[in-house]
C-alpha cells in the first residue's frame, strides 16, 4: 500500500460517552441496578415495557447529573424534560428510549487534562439523562436478550467536535471517567459496560475549518480501542479523498454507523446513519419535567468533593510532585486515595509517589493486580519510604523488601527486615572500611579522575562498594570514607 501524507490531514472527532450511574435502582423503576446477576432477574414491569406500566424518576440519578454539570462548570438547567426516542431493536422492550432531546439537564462546560504532557481543554456540548437498553447475547444456534440492564440510568456526555488526534480522544474520555469516579457517580468499569464510547469521526486538510461528513463508531469500551478506531478511520477517509480527488465528500463518506472489530482492528459497517427525524422524538407523556431550585443546585455545588484537576494542582504546588507524577496519580481515584492515605504517615511525597506508581504498581501488574486489590496497607508503603529516608535501609534492599511485601502483603517492612538478616544494612565503619580500601586499591584511575574534577568517578567508586556489599552498605558512610581516604 502506498504511503499517504497523513500529516497534511487531521481528524475531527466528537465523542458521546455513555456513563452508567451507580444508583441502587434503575432510572424509572425500583428494579436493582446491578451487574453480574442471572439474566432477566433484575427486572420489573417498567423495565420490560408491559402495557400500562408507568415510569417514576430516580431522584438520585438527577443529583448525580447535577454534580457532573457543576464539576465541569456547565449550565445546569432548572427546567429540563424527557422525550421519547423511537427505535426498534430486540433489546428495547418498549420500542423507544426515554431520553432528553430538546431540554437536557446540562449544557456547555469543559474538561481540562494532559495530552502527552501538554495541558488541553475540551468543550462539552451537553449531557443528558436517559435509560439503557438490554443486552443481546449470541449463542451457537440462537440469540437471547437479557433485560437486566434495561432501564439502567445513564448520563450521555456529548463533546463538541474539538478533538484532533487519537491521544486527545483517549485523554478526554479518561478525564471524563476520572470525574465520574471522584463524584462517586459511577464505578467507571469499562469491561462491564459502565462506560461506553461512541466516536463521530471525519477528516479535513490541516488549516481548514470545514466539517466534512462523518461516520460513527459505536460502543467502544477501551481507551486503546478508541485510539485505534480514530487512527484507522482517519487513514480510511484520507485514502478515499486522495484516491478520488474529483468526487465530493458527501459521495465518498456516506453517514453510517460502524462497530469496532477487535479481531480485524477495523471498523465494520452496521447500518446507514439515522437522523433525528428517523427517531420521531416527541415529549414523554408519562413523566413530568424536572424542576430544580437554585438552592438545590447551590447545595450540591457546596458539597462537591475535590476533583481530579484540583487535586493535580495541589499535588504540583503543595507537594512538589512532578506534573507527570501528579497526572498519573489522579487518573485512578482508588490509587490516588491510597496515596492520600499513605501521605498521612510520610514526609516525602515525591518518593512515596514513586514507590506507589512505579515500584509496587509495576510488581503487581505482572500478577494482574493492583495495590488496592492486593491489600498492601498504605501505612506499610509509607514505612518503607520512611526507612529509606532515614538510612535504615538502602534503596537496593528496599526493592528486595518490596518483593517480600508483595509476596506477603500482611507483613509490614519492619517485620520483614527483622526476619531477614541479609536486609540489615552495614553502617559500622569497621565493617565497611576494609571493603572501601579494597575498592580504592583496585581503581587508582578512578581516584585520579575524581581529583581531576570528574564527579562521576566518585559515583563509580561508591557503586563498586555497594556492589561488593550487595547493596547493604550505608551510602552516606561509604561516601564519607571514600572522600576521607582520597
Amino acid at each position: 500500500m502506498k504511503k499517504l501524507p497523513y500529516e497534511l490531514w487531521e481528524p475531527v472527532v466528537g465523542l458521546e460517552i455513555h456513563v452508567q450511574l451507580n444508583t441502587k435502582s434503575k432510572l424509572f423503576s425500583s428494579a436493582p441496578n446491578r451487574f453480574g446477576d442471572e439474566p432477566n432477574t433484575n427486572i420489573s414491569v417498567v423495565c420490560t415495557g408491559q402495557p400500562g406500566a408507568l415510569p417514576v424518576l430516580n431522584k438520585e440519578a438527577v443529583k448525580k447529573a447535577v454534580q457532573f454539570g457543576l464539576a465541569v462548570k456547565a449550565n445546569v438547567a432548572l427546567f429540563s424534560k424527557f422525550d421519547r426516542k423511537s427505535y426498534f431493536y430486540p433489546d428495547s422492550p418498549r420500542n423507544f428510549q426515554i431520553t432528553q432531546f430538546e431540554r437536557p439537564i446540562v449544557t456547555g462546560g469543559s474538561v481540562t487534562t494532559f495530552v502527552e504532557g501538554e495541558l488541553k481543554t475540551f468543550q462539552i456540548n451537553r449531557a443528558h439523562l436517559e435509560d439503557d437498553a438490554g443486552m443481546l447475547k449470541h449463542f451457537t444456534n440462537f440469540a437471547g436478550v437479557d433485560y437486566n440492564r434495561a432501564g439502567a440510568p445513564l448520563i450521555e456526555i456529548v463533546s463538541e467536535p474539538c478533538i484532533h488526534s487519537p491521544k486527545e480522544a483517549s485523554a478526554y474520555a479518561s478525564a471524563i471517567r476520572a470525574i465520574m469516579l471522584y463524584l462517586n457517580a459511577s464505578d467507571g468499569n469499562m469491561e462491564e459496560g459502565s462506560l461506553r464510547i461512541d466516536a463521530n469521526i471525519s477528516v479535513r486538510p490541516k488549516g481548514s475549518t470545514e466539517l466534512r461528513p462523518r461516520v460513527e463508531i459505536k460502543n467502544m469500551n477501551s481507551f486503546s480501542f478508541l485510539e485505534m478506531a480514530v487512527e484507522s478511520e482517519m487513514k480510511r477517509q484520507v485514502a478515499l479523498y486522495l484516491d478520488n480527488p474529483h468526487r465530493t465528500p458527501e459521495e465518498l463518506i456516506p453517514p453510517g454507523t460502524y462497530r469496532w472489530d477487535i479481531e480485524t482492528k477495523s471498523a465494520l459497517f452496521m447500518r446507514a446513519k439515522e437522523n433525528s427525524d428517523d427517531y420521531r422524538y416527541f415529549p414523554e407523556p408519562d413523566l413530568a419535567p424536572i424542576v430544580l431550585s437554585q438552592e438545590y443546585v447551590d447545595d450540591i455545588r457546596n458539597t462537591l468533593p475535590e476533583l481530579p484537576h484540583d487535586r493535580y494542582n495541589r499535588y504540583v504546588s503543595d507537594l512538589n510532585l512532578s506534573p507527570y507524577s501528579a497526572a498519573l496519580l489522579i487518573q485512578e481515584k482508588e490509587l490516588c486515595d491510597y496515596f492520600e492515605a499513605a501521605m498521612k504517615h510520610s514526609l516525602n511525597p515525591r518518593q512515596l509517589c514513586n514507590w506507589i506508581t512505579i515500584e509496587f504498581t509495576g510488581r503487581l501488574k505482572e500478577r494482574g493486580q493492583t495495590l488496592i486489590s492486593h491489600k498492601i496497607p498504605p501505612l506499610h508503603v509509607a514505612k518503607l519510604v520512611h526507612m529509606i529516608d532515614n538510612n535504615v535501609i538502602t534503596g537496593r534492599i528496599a526493592k528486595q523488601v518490596a518483593d517480600d511485601m508483595v509476596a506477603s502483603p500482611e507483613l509490614d517492612p519492619e517485620t520483614i527486615i527483622q526476619q531477614n538478616p541479609d536486609y540489615r544494612p552495614l553502617s559500622e565503619i569497621a565493617e565497611i572500611e576494609p571493603i572501601v580500601d579494597q575498592i580504592l586499591a583496585a581503581n587508582p584511575q578512578s581516584i585520579a579522575d575524581y581529583k581531576a574534577g570528574r564527579e562521576k568517578a566518585l559515583a563509580f567508586l561508591v557503586g563498586q562498594v555497594m556492589k561488593l556489599t550487595r547493596g547493604k552498605a550505608s551510602p552516606a558512610v561509604v561516601n564519607e570514607l571514600i572522600l576521607k581516604k582520597i
